[in-house]
């Protein structure tokens, strides 16, 4: 496996995709959909384009179907929910398709679309998303931060920097070989330095203080935790993502919350 951390989509390599792409949007659209799936949504089609999210909804059966549009941290007028993991309740989403459009994240995902896997991870399903990399080795690995409107954010660095030190210290695989981009380092840098206080992070994270001005306050404590879900979003067909099946054998888990510096 060589791993490669993009901080946003703007920045990935034009000629090429990986064998295995992950979209992390952790504030909060990735958080959302592990979170929605998980309860038991039926899918979450993501798109960019708000128009296209409506037409192609309104070919859904209408007791099927959420709406869920954001826009700079607050709910577009006329869906059904904003961005927030906490309107994914078991009793709203079970058996529903989500047809949702961010800021940022939905942007991740189009981009990484042709990868012939693709995944989202959060901080809150990190474990699920490990387990599943070191049982199937994809040859390459990109982790595609969202960012916030083509720029850098903390929160997306950390979750791909969580990613990467559980990688290389589970997989033995020398950090020489394993890195493919000096991003990959840094990220691992971030994530050591703050994984005891993630939420002292988001909060500090641009984001993370926008969001805290619009007084999503307990989303940004629900974001920071890690491995509390263990779901994997996996995409069936373009922009459509599903809960994976996949397992891994008892004798194959570990204690990831245990690590504490990488090999």
């Amino acid at each position: 496996m060589k791993l490669f951390i993009y901080h946003t989509p703007e920045l990935t390599p034009a000629d090429k995709m990986p064998a295995c792409a992950i979209a992390v949007d952790v504030l909060r659209a990735t958080t959302t959909m592990a979170t929605a799936l998980n309860n038991g949504a039926e899918a979450v089609q993501v798109f960019s384009d708000l128009d296209k999210l409506m037409a192609s909804s309104e070919k859904w059966p209408a007791d099927k179907r959420i709406r869920a549009g954001e826009r700079g941290g607050s709910k577009v007028d006329g869906f059904d929910m904003g961005n927030s993991p906490f309107d994914c309740t078991p009793e709203k989403v079970t058996g529903k398709r989500i047809f949702i459009s961010t800021t940022n994240g939905t942007r991740a995902l189009e981009r990484v679309q042709a990868a012939a896997t693709v995944l989202t991870a959060a901080l809150i399903n990190r474990k699920s998303v490990v387990q599943f990399l070191l049982n199937k080795q994809p040859e390459t690995i990109w982790i595609v931060g969202s960012g916030w409107e083509g720029g850098y954010s903390l929160e997306d660095t950390v979750c791909a920097g969580a990613i990467a030190q559980s990688l290389l210290a589970e997989s033995g695989i020398p950090a020489s070989d394993f890195a493919g981009n000096d991003e990959v380092f840094a990220a691992i840098a971030l994530y050591l330095h703050w994984q005891d206080r993630l939420h002292e992070l988001l909060e500090r994270a641009s984001h993370g203080q926008r969001l805290l001005g619009l007084g999503v306050i307990e989303d940004l404590k629900y974001c920071a935790q890690t491995d509390t879900l263990d779901v994997l979003p996996v995409q069936r067909e373009p922009g459509v993502l599903v809960k994976s099946d996949f397992k891994i054998p008892p004798a194959n888990f570990w204690d990831i919350s245990s690590e504490k510096t990488a090999n």
